[in-house]
């Protein structure tokens, strides 16, 4: 997968992904587990889908973190240490798994540093009960998933696909224009294909009900207030970029539109919600 995303991304977006997610749909997939679960995350990144979910599940339970990028897998050992530690819970390092020592039963984690963009199917998927990403299938094509969803006979749960429905606050004339260029360029090929975007939900509940699973949406949109200026900002950059990638012959109404949400920020008069949709899929016996 050659799409990269810094550690600093990572840690600045964990708070909104975490308010996010849908503890219902948690709650349905961790009752459908076995006593002793086996994760696998897929794009893990910094590990921050465990730290949200491993207390949700809250017994004895083993994860494998999957990512291309095995310095982020560094960081997720150090961050998910610092959490744990900072939770009260003792941990320990047998041979190249990290483990948490908690009331309710060990929490192991296990890092595989791979890049799983050319086809799903190879990872072991059968030495798990579960497997889980967060921010991931948005970015991946309809081959793709179809790839995946044809390799998995057990649960499946997909946090924070990018349903289209963004909303800057107060409105500004060009903000559709923005939305245009940010939605086509998120369809580029991120190294898995040409990427689903803003499909990814619906494309998704097609594929896994096709074969038979039982699935399940709820909304996770980010809901970013005027007080989280870092966060605006991030957005504001990252959308002005990605339209002025996709249209380049509005390169100076974007440029225009940034500079006006950027003023507004300053001033403490913008506001922004990111549509999301997670997505759990349960296979028939299950």
């Amino acid at each position: 997968m050659s799409e990269e995303f810094s550690a600093g991304w990572l840690a600045l977006r964990e708070p909104f992904d975490r308010v996010a997610r849908s503890r219902r749909l948690a709650a349905r997939l961790a009752a459908a587990l076995p006593a002793r679960p086996r994760l696998m995350d897929l794009g893990a990144g910094t590990a921050s889908l465990f730290r949200f979910l491993a207390p949700i599940i809250g017994r004895a339970q083993a994860w494998t973190i999957v990512d291309a990028d095995a310095e982020l897998l560094g960081h997720a050992f150090a961050r998910t240490a610092d959490w744990a530690e900072a939770h009260g819970y003792r941990i320990t390092t047998p041979g190249r798994a990290l483990l948490i020592h908690t009331p309710g039963g060990a929490w192991r984690i296990e890092a595989l540093a791979t890049d799983f963009g050319d086809d799903p199917s190879r990872l072991p998927f059968g030495a798990h009960d579960a497997v889980v990403c967060s921010a991931l299938m948005d970015l991946v094509s309809p081959a793709w998933a179809e790839r995946l969803a044809g390799s998995l006979r057990m649960p499946f749960l997909a946090w924070l696909n990018v349903d289209g429905r963004d909303r800057f606050r107060p409105a500004h004339p060009d903000d559709r224009l923005v939305a245009r260029g940010f939605a086509r360029d998120m369809r580029r090929d991120k190294g898995l294909g040409r990427a689903m975007g803003t499909d990814a939900p619906a494309t998704l509940t097609r594929l896994f009900a096709a074969r038979g699973f039982t699935v399940a949406t709820a909304p996770s949109d980010w809901i970013i207030p005027p007080i989280a200026a870092p966060m605006l900002e991030a957005m504001v950059r990252g959308h002005a970029a990605a339209a002025a990638n996709a249209l380049p012959a509005a390169t100076a109404r974007i440029a225009a539109w940034e500079q006006h949400r950027l003023g507004a920020l300053a001033r403490g008069r913008l506001a922004l919600t990111i549509g999301h949709r997670d997505l759990l899929a349960l296979p028939a016996e299950t």
